[in-house]
């Protein structure tokens, strides 16, 4: 089972490496793993998705809480929070085909960055699960390259994750 967990970190150098070496050592995977700003210069934002049951999650998290340098550590609940995932993918796009793309493109809400003689770029920020089916949609027209952020969260309603609570 995948799980979503949100660690606020110092914004000091080393601190993924630390985060990703504890993750290493104790043969825990990583499916996702973004890093980010806060509102706050001295705190940085990690997202990791991470699969496993809810004993590994549980030693993720006290793993987690025992470096210096992590403020909190939350895993979120299912349906408690949003989570967002950018995906940016070159395909092949010759003048009789660009019509059929465009309107892929429209229908799901991708825009488009950039357009040659022979390519179309795309951008599209939704769902882990909405971008799978982007891909699978697109990938008949020739994917010739495709990038992905890692999944960013953040909880629903009105409760904050953030340093100072």
């Amino acid at each position: 089972m995948k799980h979503t967990i949100s660690v606020l970190v110092e914004n000091h150098s080393g601190v993924l490496s630390r985060i990703s070496g504890l993750f290493s050592r104790r043969g825990f995977n990583i499916e996702s793993l973004a890093v980010g700003p806060t509102h706050g210069p001295d705190v940085s934002r990690i997202t990791i998705v991470a699969d496993g049951d809810e004993h590994t999650v549980e030693q993720i998290e006290k793993q987690l809480n025992k470096l210096i340098e992590v403020i909190k550590v939350k895993t979120f609940e299912a349906n408690e929070y949003l989570a967002r995932e950018l995906m940016i993918v070159k395909v092949s796009a010759v003048a009789n085909r660009r019509s059929e793309i465009m309107t892929i493109a429209d229908i799901t809400g991708a825009k488009v960055m950039d357009i040659t003689l022979t390519t179309m770029t795309l951008e599209l920020c939704d769902t882990y699960a909405h971008l799978c089916r982007f891909e699978e949609v697109i990938a008949p027209y020739g994917i010739i390259e495709m990038v992905r952020t890692g999944t960013i969260a953040i909880e629903k309603g009105s409760d904050t994750f953030n340093a100072g609570k």
